[in-house]
């Protein structure tokens, strides 16, 4: 995960302690529903609503988004009867094969396409075959630390050859996606999850359901206020005290995304290697230990929390500083926490 799971138990414990503390009478109650199923993550989904059968239904329905947007953006595991991202990853002789997909992945690579334009290539679908030899050593280096190692530049390089999102067809008119190059994999961790929440939290508010959090692995999206009428109230984890948090931030109707360094790594001869790529060095990104945004969209927020880890902070600064209604926070390596300008309006 790139965000913390202490993140999502602040979040219950603030929303608990602030319901619980005020002593004034309500017509809707809190309720929260909890799920370890999605995206590899905890979920969280709270809401207040006049009675628990009207919550259970709106969660319900949550989760059961929440599923089939996890089917189709997997890339490691094929589910029988649907053309997801691991079936567009998979050859076929040698080939990608063109499928016919469901409209949301057409819109979500879309959306991935524009992120990459943003981003000046930081955020990059078309990095799988880098992002997988990653996993691959991670993955390994976690399981039996004494052994851990890591890539070769030479293999990292070779597998960079092969990373041009042009060589991802999207056909709107047939409704297919084909891979060009066989070398090529797709890897949509820098913006999948938050796309999926922000496209669920939308379902909700065309229903008129306001009043609910959703929060799935530290991805938080708020649709309106809580039912006292007071903002959510929303932490960032501080990497140095476990128990601690840099900021609490008030929001509603607003997201907040942190991609930090230290959640998931492994330890090659006592040196922390994270999970956020620079694509410029093909080398964990060295700037910064966590980087948070706020804004309307979680999507948006996503995929700028983990473009901004790859960039030095003056350049994410002007791109920031470019982009309306959108705030960030950078904890850098060494030296003084750095806010956009709008950024501590939200704070506590």
């Amino acid at each position: 995960m790139k965000k913390s799971i202490s993140l999502l138990l602040l979040i219950a414990l603030l929303l608990s302690l602030s319901c619980s503390g005020c002593g004034c009478s309500r017509k809707k109650e809190k309720f929260s529903a909890y799920s370890f199923d999605y995206f590899d993550t905890v979920t969280i989904i709270t809401g207040y609503e006049t009675d628990k059968e009207t919550f259970d239904d709106v969660s319900d329905s949550v989760m059961e988004q929440l599923e089939d947007y996890h089917t189709l953006y997997s890339i490691y595991n094929s589910f029988e009867g649907v053309n997801n991202l691991c079936a567009l990853n998979q050859l076929v002789d040698g080939v990608h094969p063109c499928l016919e997909v469901d409209p949301r992945i057409l819109d979500m690579l879309e959306f991935a396409l524009d992120m990459y334009e943003l981003s000046g290539g930081r955020v990059n679908v078309a990095m799988g075959s880098v992002l997988s030899i990653w996993h691959k050593y991670r993955t390994f280096g976690m399981a039996s630390p004494e052994d851990a190692s890591l890539p070769s530049m030479e293999q990292l390089q070779d597998a960079a050859k092969h990373t041009s999102p042009e060589s991802l067809v999207i056909d709107r008119e047939k409704g297919t996606v084909w891979i060009s190059d066989p070398e090529m994999t797709l890897d949509v961790g820098a913006i999948a999850k938050g796309y999926a929440v922000e496209m669920i939290a939308q379902s909700l508010e065309e229903q008129g359901i306001t009043g609910y959090v959703l929060n799935v692995g530290g991805n938080v999206r708020t649709i309106g206020l809580r039912g006292d009428g007071t903002p959510w109230a929303v932490g960032i984890e501080d990497p140095d005290d476990p128990e601690g948090y840099r900021e609490i931030l008030d929001l509603s109707d607003a997201s907040l995304v942190t991609s930090g360094s230290y959640q998931r790594y492994y330890v090659v001869n006592g040196k922390n290697y994270h999970h956020i790529i620079d694509p410029d060095t093909l080398m964990p990104a060295a700037y910064y230990v966590s980087v948070s945004i706020v804004c309307r969209s979680s999507a948006l927020a996503d995929g700028l929390s983990t473009a901004l880890f790859s960039m030095p902070v003056e350049e994410g600064m002007a791109l920031i500083d470019s982009l309306e209604e959108v705030e960030a926070m950078w904890v850098p390596v060494e030296g003084d926490i750095v806010y956009s300008e709008g950024f501590r309006a939200f704070c506590r």
